[in-house]
């Protein structure tokens, strides 16, 4: 890791475009800029959750895995894939607490880092950092129930339809997809409770059916309404099915 000075006026209209900041008046941000250092993260580094709790950090650029691991089996579950603007570890800046979880960096990193204690002193006194903050907390609220009810109501095909329809880059008339498109089939299993082999031939299968193809190692759905279908359909058929209070786990 290493540190340095940055252009607080470049970096502030870089984080305007973030719904976390974008609420934000220039001489709040620009304020809020002064209590920053600016961090470079290496590809491939991996560092827990209570390693970094004692700093709050926004992303500049770059891609961060946050997930849980099981210490006797090894075995991970991504809980968020975030990049530019998006912010770290939100839950530890509200209760002080350690968060049991780890971060691994998916790209170079460039980062904004400060002190928990001095965020939460900034934000006391700059509450409308709030009318973003709440919205924000909120969506991450709702991804983890989503990752929840995924892997509780719903088989892997399924749960990677979903994954994958997530993702999709609504503005390319190509269905390429955003943040996940060049991952390893190991890491979004990882993201969807499964292990690479299952993913893997999962792919496979809707290749041959044309619903995505790989390119040159990226991921794009070919057929939308296709891969639509395939994330409702075993939704519906659970939801018909009465409970036998029998069950078959398959990751």
């Amino acid at each position: 890791m290493s540190t340095r000075f940055f252009d607080s006026t470049a970096v502030a209209a870089q984080l305007r475009r973030s719904p976390l900041f974008s609420s934000l008046s220039d001489a709040t941000l620009l304020d809020m800029l002064s209590h920053f250092r600016r961090e470079t993260w290496k590809h491939g580094r991996c560092v827990t959750g209570s390693e970094s709790e004692q700093c709050f950090h926004v992303i500049l650029s770059g891609r961060m895995k946050v997930g849980r691991i099981n210490p006797e089996t090894g075995r991970m579950v991504t809980l968020f894939l975030l990049d530019q603007g998006d912010a770290f570890d939100v839950i530890s800046l509200l209760d002080g607490k350690p968060s049991p979880v780890t971060l691994d960096a998916k790209d170079d990193l460039e980062l904004l880092s400060t002190p928990v204690e001095e965020a939460r002193r900034w934000i006391e006194h700059h509450p409308e950092f709030n009318y973003g903050f709440l919205p924000y907390l909120g969506r991450q609220m709702h991804l983890l129930a989503d990752i929840a009810g995924d892997l509780a109501l719903h088989d892997t095909e399924t749960r990677l339809a979903r994954l994958i329809l997530r993702y999709v880059d609504t503005d390319n008339s190509h269905h390429s997809l955003r943040l996940i498109h060049d991952l390893s089939h190991e890491a979004l299993g990882e993201m969807i409770g499964s292990v690479r082999v299952v993913v893997n031939r999962q792919l496979q299968h809707w290749q041959r059916e044309g619903i995505i193809i790989s390119h040159r190692g990226k991921l794009v759905v070919q057929e939308l309404d296709a891969l639509l279908k395939k994330a409702m359909h075993h939704s519906h058929n659970a939801a018909k099915k009465p409970f036998s209070g029998k069950s078959k786990n398959h990751y």
